[in-house]
């Protein structure tokens, strides 16, 4: 398994936009671009994939920006990953020659964990990422009303 910048970048990027989806309000590129410290031409073309896999919509206009797609609790790190990266789980090249013992390996090692992998990144959300979120900034977490 392989995970590129723009994977890491993507899945930062959706936790930003998750920490403000229950007010309703769209995020800038810009707005995320500043508070992660990251390219907003590298995160227009992550927000592009994004899209295409229909997590997240754009709003146009003077109060536009991005919305996640789905309520927190559907949208999975696997479906985030996905939608960025070309090839998640490469194949492994050949180790030996022994086609028998190649296939065993493969099988039984590679694919098996693999499939661990996929079923781990499957199980956690981006609720769960943003509960845990607020273990490391709390002050995000408190809402004031005066």
């Amino acid at each position: 398994m392989r995970i590129s910048s723009k994977g890491r970048y993507g899945l930062a990027a959706m936790l930003a936009l998750a920490q403000v989806s229950t007010s309703g309000e769209c995020i800038t590129i810009l707005t995320i671009s500043e508070k992660l410290g990251l390219s907003k031409i590298y995160l227009e073309q992550v927000f592009s994939l994004l899209k295409r896999a229909h997590l997240v919509i754009s709003i146009k206009g003077a109060q536009g920006g991005y919305q996640l797609a789905h309520p927190l609790e559907e949208i999975t790190v696997a479906q985030i990953l996905q939608a960025i990266e070309t090839n998640l789980f490469e194949k492994t090249e050949s180790s030996v020659t022994d086609d028998a013992i190649e296939k065993t390996i493969n099988h039984f090692v590679w694919q098996t964990l693999d499939d661990s992998i996929y079923t781990t990144l499957n199980t956690i959300t981006l609720a769960t990422l943003k509960e845990e979120l607020a273990k490391y900034n709390p002050e995000e977490s408190y809402m004031f009303y005066i």
